[in-house]
């Protein structure tokens, strides 16, 4: 959504400015059909243009919060497979605690690459494990902060509605 509805700049000349206004425009009659269900998502809602989080726009606004330790280890179960019954998943779930969906699967390809370089270097047989993994997460910047936290934190309770 913030690619098309971000906040307009005032200048009549943004190029943003009548898209956003087109599609303020549309959304009541959008909303006027039947069987018509409008869902727009987005990663940065301090972005979006304030008229988008007028009350009447949309009837709900569903905050998605970053995975928590039930949601990491399904993840980590994703992205390991078999090899998932070989590794100490909980020391993963928690080395990989401000880690998106995103930072997971990258970290799990990485410690999966590592234990390959290895076999091909060594040729012992050993499967890809929790070392290779939690290697892996030691070298993968996480992509949430604190800061990045609290602002999603701050907009919750701006804007969700009960």
């Amino acid at each position: 959504m913030e690619e098309i509805a971000s906040a307009r700049s005032g200048a009549a000349v943004d190029p943003g400015h009548g898209v956003t206004n087109e599609l303020l425009k549309l959304i009541p009659a959008f909303r006027d059909g039947d069987n018509r269900l409008l869902i727009c998502a987005t990663n940065s809602l301090r972005t979006l243009d304030a008229a988008f989080l007028r009350p009447g726009r949309f009837d709900y606004i569903l905050p998605v919060g970053p995975p928590d330790d039930a949601a990491r280890e399904a993840i980590w179960r994703r992205y390991l497979g078999p090899s998932t019954e070989s590794v100490d998943l909980d020391r993963l779930v928690e080395a990989s605690a401000m880690f998106t969906p995103a930072d997971i699967e990258f970290a799990a390809r990485k410690g999966a690459q590592r234990a390959f370089e290895r076999e091909v270097a060594e040729r012992s047989g050993a499967p890809a494990g929790t070392g290779d993994y939690l290697a892996a997460i030691a070298d993968t910047r996480p992509t949430l902060t604190e800061a990045a936290l609290a602002g999603f934190h701050e907009d919750i309770e701006r804007h969700l509605r009960t």
